[in-house]
C-alpha cells in the first residue's frame, strides 16, 4: 500500500522519488508499472516544490522586520 502524498514529510517525499527514479532508470518495470511510477513521481515532485515554498515563506516572514524591511544579521546584533 502507497502512502498518501499529502502525510509525507519533505524528506520521505524525496526519498521516494528518488527511488522512483532508480527505479525507471533500470527498465525493469513494464509499461503500465512506469507509467504509475512516472504519474506518483510527478505528484511527489510537485509536492516537494509546494513544501519547499512554504518553507520559503516561513523564511521569508522571520527574515522582516514588523515594517517589512529585510533583517539582517547587524540588525538583529
Amino acid at each position: 500500500m502507497t502512502q498518501d502524498i499529502s502525510t509525507l514529510s519533505f524528506e520521505q517525499a524525496l526519498a521516494e522519488l528518488e527511488t522512483i527514479i532508480r527505479d525507471l532508470d533500470t527498465g525493469k518495470p513494464g509499461l503500465e508499472a512506469s507509467i504509475q511510477l512516472y504519474e506518483r513521481g510527478v505528484a511527489l515532485r510537485q509536492h516537494c516544490a509546494v513544501r519547499l515554498k512554504d518553507a520559503q515563506l516561513r523564511i521569508e516572514k522571520l527574515s522582516l522586520d514588523p515594517q517589512g524591511n529585510p533583517v539582517t544579521q547587524e540588525t538583529t546584533l
